[in-house]
């Protein structure tokens, strides 16, 4: 049986997290094989939570007595035909306020998105990466201390991905502070002396999950992704084809079994 092709109507509900799971698979796969699109649901994503975060303060208040349904109704009956105008003004107005407000809201609150995430990712890998003293805080021959230690901090266990395979040995690791508290940074290198930092944090949506989506800041690039809440940045510089599949297996492994 051939795959239903995947609408708009899917990826908005995608980042909703209203789809059923065989139809969430399916899109989840569709979005593995195009990028493009993956960015731009995961720019929805992001903008999903921002705009929660900005509203988060008045979604619990009540509904104005005047907006209530069967009011305006009672009010249409006795308001002359006149006032409709004005009223549709003052209502053009007050959405234009609340849109500037908004706006300025989401502007404030971009630090808890996965682009922050991304850029904290940068920044580390800016500052630890080039050192050749002392980049990581506990040496990888400390794993069980490293692990313990961050998901100690981060308060929910985190897994060191294990990039073996990809030809890269964990160097160490040590914690980062960033804008959504302090986050988990491992540092890995190859035979060619090439680094890469994974950076991993909660995010403020415990449920968030999102696709994988290219950033880059100057000359670090990376994918940034969530998952079950946790925020996965991998940064280094290298192309990101070649940072595509590392990613990928990061994501697998940091999947619950």
């Amino acid at each position: 049986m051939n795959q239903r092709p995947i609408t708009e109507d899917d990826l908005h509900a995608y980042v909703d997290q209203v789809l059923e799971p065989e139809r969430r698979a399916e899109v989840a796969s569709y979005l593995d094989h195009h990028p493009d699109v993956a960015g731009r649901v995961a720019a929805f994503a992001t903008q999903r939570e921002q705009l929660r975060g900005a509203l988060a303060s008045i979604a619990d208040e009540p509904l104005p007595a005047e907006l209530n349904l069967l009011h305006i109704i009672e009010g249409r009956k006795r308001r002359p035909r006149w006032a409709w105008g004005m009223i549709a003004a003052m209502l053009l107005l007050g959405l234009g306020g609340l849109g500037g407000w908004t706006t300025r809201s989401l502007l404030q609150d971009g630090s808890n998105g996965l682009s922050s995430l991304a850029q904290e990712a940068a920044y580390s890998y800016s500052v630890f990466a080039p050192d050749r003293v002392r980049p990581v805080e506990i040496k990888a021959s400390n794993s069980a201390e490293l692990t313990q230690w961050v998901s100690n901090r981060l308060k929910q266990p985190i897994k060191v991905p294990d990039l073996s395979a990809s030809g890269y040995r964990l160097m160490g690791g040590r914690l980062v502070p960033t804008s959504r508290g302090p986050a988990a940074m491992f540092m890995y290198d190859d035979d060619r002396g090439d680094r890469l930092v994974v950076l991993t944090r909660p995010m403020s949506n415990p449920n968030l999950a999102t696709p994988m989506m290219p950033q880059s800041t100057g000359d670090v690039a990376g994918l940034v992704w969530a998952e079950g809440g946790m925020g996965y940045t991998l940064v280094g510089q290298l192309p990101g084809d070649v940072l595509k599949p590392i990613a990928n297996e990061i994501r697998k492994q940091a999947r619950p079994i």
